[in-house]
């Protein structure tokens, strides 16, 4: 086993989201960084969409769930207990790689939820608190939008114009209209012009352009930050005080080295970041590294969401232009105690439409089109024809949901596997059952000949969420209100994990809004923890 002598002042296990920005911030301030990545770099040009055989991509290499997937750079996940497959793309931006780009922040309500529903629990920070990092963020990212939408706090002017609301959308605005309920141009991290040196995305490729690699990275490594990939890590390293001295990990050749640093930051998202703390045992922490209360792995949140296509007689396009949310509506967001559950959702209008093989299989809502002698003509109903929306939830915290090691299941370096433990909530299901009746009365005011739908999507597991989560009380919560873990001084989580509710918008800003504010908060009251 080798050791790097060369202790830097923080080492960064994920190259993600959070990983890439937070990195990006400390190196500003000529804080000494090193980034452990298990993948590596993905191209820009990788996974051109105009390629005969591009929607192929999406069944084998680029496909979102690892289990498929099976890159080197994969881990084997035990999802047999879920009825929501975990996704994720292991890559330098890791799952940004894959992302529809989609940029919503949360609502300041969803910082209180104990306040407002008396469920869960709050946050240990409140909207206000992280606006000037979401700020940050966007123009970070890029963001394309229109600013004014009136179910959110007032926002600066939007980086780039909006993304075009496509035929699809345009036809579902009046049916929004009809119903007389709220609806608005997405912000979306697709750059819509050319920003910070980087070309507009088009949608010439299915990998994202709007992903950490490129927006947050090369900025990242010019101030000096250093990032080592293909680096898969076994457990994080203490000494007999308990403070983090670094982590054994496996090279791209599989030899065992060990980095040291004087502070240890986990980036991992809310799987990967559980069992890691999971598998660092050791006679201070027999049950798992920062994990003296057990909820490490516990109350994991997804979003839950079902799905509702409506088929058109007018032609709205196929797949052609950059993928994503193109149009929300939040008119069902907070909590109305008259519609018999808690907290609320988000419809979101999916712009484009769906390549031939995605519309043959039935896209996101997996209702294939019928082989036999009625396939052609079903398909010509929705090939070009379809417009979809996704009704996307917020899930509570539940601490029978969540994250252990798999007994027996290891990935390619004997490291035991995650396995998922979830079931939905009965406030879950009547929340996916109100979206979905709403959204239909959506595509039948709007005009469609036919609507289908999904009560509950099994793809759905981008969002791993709240399985070290932040809050004030050591006894209650794995890491304090800055994401430093209670039980090891020297130890933050800045991903997905730390979150203490899901709310019912995608989390990356939000993600990427607290690793940041971690950042400045190591950079200042907290400097003494690199020193």
């Amino acid at each position: 086993m080798a050791s790097h002598q060369d202790i830097p002042d923080v080492l960064v296990i994920g190259a993600g989201a959070s990983g890439a920005a937070f990195t990006w911030s400390l190196s500003q301030a000529g804080i000494k960084v090193v980034c452990l990545e298990q993948g590596g770099w993905v191209p820009q040009n990788a996974f051109p969409a105009n390629e005969p055989q591009s929607q192929l991509y999406w069944q084998n290499e680029f496909h979102p769930n690892p289990n498929f997937r099976k890159l080197p750079e994969d881990y084997p996940i035990n999802e047999d207990d879920t009825p929501i497959a975990p996704l994720l793309y292991n890559a330098v931006g890791g799952s940004t790689i894959h992302w529809g780009s989609h940029i919503p922040r949360f609502h300041p309500s969803d910082f209180r939820v104990k306040t407002e529903d008396g469920v869960a629990e709050d946050w240990p920070l409140s909207y206000e608190e992280l606006e000037p990092y979401y700020d940050l963020n966007d123009r970070m990212t890029g963001v394309s939008g229109l600013r004014g939408d009136p179910a959110y706090p007032p926002k600066p002017d939007r980086p780039c114009p909006p993304i075009s609301i496509r035929p699809a959308g345009q036809v579902l605005a009046k049916g929004f209209d009809k119903l007389g309920w709220h609806w608005w141009s997405s912000d979306t991290a697709i750059s819509s012009v050319d920003y910070d040196g980087r070309k507009a995305d088009t949608g010439k490729y299915l990998r994202s352009l709007a992903s950490a690699d490129l927006n947050y990275w090369p900025k990242a490594l010019q101030l000096g930050a250093k990032l080592k990939t293909h680096c898969r890590v076994r457990e994080i390293l203490v000494d007999k005080s308990g403070r983090a001295t670094g982590a054994l990990y496996y090279d791209a050749k599989g030899n065992l080295q060990e980095q040291r640093a004087k502070v240890v930051v986990m980036a991992c998202n809310g799987l990967g970041t559980s069992r890691l703390l999971l598998n660092s045992r050791s006679s201070l922490f027999p049950d798992g590294l920062a994990n003296s209360t057990g909820l490490v792995g516990k109350n994991l949140m997804h979003h839950p969401v079902s799905m509702v296509m409506g088929l058109f007689d007018q032609w709205l396009g196929t797949d052609e232009g950059v993928r994503g949310s193109t149009m929300l509506s939040q008119e069902f967001y907070e909590s109305d105690p008259r519609r018999g559950f808690l907290r609320g959702y988000d419809l979101q209008v999916l712009g484009n439409g769906f390549a031939p093989l995605t519309a043959a299989l039935g896209g996101l809502l997996a209702q294939r089109v019928a082989w036999g002698a009625g396939h052609h003509k079903e398909f010509q109903e929705r090939f070009g024809h379809a417009v979809a929306i996704t009704i996307m939830t917020d899930d509570l915290p539940e601490e029978h949901n969540r994250v252990t090691l798999d007994a027996k299941l290891t990935d390619s370096h004997g490291i035991p596997a995650p396995k998922i433990s979830y079931t939905l909530s009965e406030n879950s299901h009547k929340l996916l059952d109100h979206g979905v009746a709403r959204a239909r009365e959506v595509m039948v005011a709007a005009g469609a000949k036919k609507v289908l739908s999904v009560h509950q999507r099994r793809n759905a597991g981008w969002h791993l969420l709240g399985t070290a989560r932040m809050g004030n009380d050591p006894a209650t919560s794995v890491v304090d209100r800055w994401g430093r873990a209670h039980d090891v001084p020297n130890l933050f989580i800045i991903d997905g994990s730390i979150f203490v509710t899901g709310a019912g918008v995608n989390p990356t800003p939000t993600i990427q809004a607290l690793a940041l504010r971690t950042a400045d908060y190591i950079k200042g009251e907290g400097r003494g923890v690199v020193q």
